[in-house]
């Protein structure tokens, strides 16, 4: 028998526990030739925002070792292109859509809540406090557990879908963040966003970003990503979707036995678009070959007392 690989967040119901992350899949129309987008659990759009925005200006994604910097700025078209442009091709590949959503303000969030609850096709939102690269807006909010909880209270009044925040891993207590955003309302909370930091170049002198300081992400950040997940998942027991740095199976199964209930496959898709794919397929081989029959047998099961 087909091992089951169906997970829930909230009442997101999703065929396996893998998803993109939001900003590093474009709508998913990108990848259509390269992966077969009915595999996966879910596609996270990149962030839609009220009005276009054109982002930071070049240099803003660098290469460092281990992983990747980027300072894209949110750059999209806005909520209106999204629902009129974007919707009607992505709706075609038959998995749930979590639309990302990002503002300047309280009030930004909360209409774009209220735009996209009345959208069908929209299976659920991702609140995105987190984004380093915005001057307003983004982690400013994501830093404060005030702010978490304003933002993500006022967005639960005005929808009924999913709610995830995604939390910025650039605050000294997770938990204390995570438990702000459960407490006002949201279902689940994404994982990792990345984590603030830069890159110089020593012939010039200068940063290699424009903004100077941009977000790190990638397999070099995995170790810190999983640690919040596993802290989160244990003090509170909520519903997380971890991400940084997943790239096999054994990076997925590295998560989901620390407690988060699904992934986020995020910089990989950019080193090899066939990443959330490959995982799919590696977690269905790795069930069977256990003799395991469903993928929520591995949820929260790390062993860490150790005299065992």
């Amino acid at each position: 028998m087909k091992p089951d690989l169906s997970v829930a967040i909230g009442d997101l119901k999703l065929k396996n526990p893998v998803i993109t992350a939001s900003g590093t899949f474009g709508c998913g129309e990108e990848y259509q030739d390269l992966i077969d987008l009915e595999l996966l659990g879910a596609i996270t759009v990149k962030a839609v925002t009220i009005n276009p925005v054109s982002g930071n200006p070049p240099p803003r994604i660098v290469e460092v070792t281990g992983g990747m910097l980027n300072s894209i700025g949110l750059q999209n078209e806005g909520v209106d292109n999204f629902i009129n442009n974007k919707l009607p091709v992505i709706r075609e590949y038959g998995v749930p859509i979590i639309v990302n959503i990002a503002g300047s303000s309280v009030k930004e969030y909360k209409e774009l809540a209220e735009r996209l609850d009345k959208v069908p096709e929209v299976s659920a939102l991702e609140i995105n406090i987190s984004c380093p690269n915005v001057k307003k807006g983004g982690m400013q909010f994501g830093i404060d557990r005030r702010w978490i909880s304003k933002v993500t209270k006022n967005v639960c009044r005005v929808t009924d879908k999913t709610v995830i925040t995604k939390l910025s891993p650039n605050v000294t207590d997770i938990v204390e963040m995570a438990q702000a955003a459960m407490a006002a309302g949201s279902d689940a909370v994404s994982l990792v966003n990345t984590f603030k930091a830069m890159a110089v170049d020593p012939e010039t002198g200068k940063p290699k970003l424009a903004t100077v300081t941009g977000g790190l992400s990638g397999p070099c950040i995995k170790p810190i990503a999983l640690r919040m997940v596993w802290e989160v998942a244990a003090r509170l027991g909520a519903p997380v979707i971890g991400m940084g740095g997943i790239a096999t199976v054994e990076d997925t199964l590295e998560f989901l036995i620390a407690g988060a209930t699904a992934v986020g496959i995020g910089t990989a898709n950019f080193t090899d678009p066939r990443t959330a794919g490959n995982i799919v397929n590696g977690l269905e081989e790795y069930l069977r070959r256990r003799q395991m029959t469903t993928i929520r047998q591995m949820i929260g099961t790390i062993k860490c007392n150790q005299n065992e």
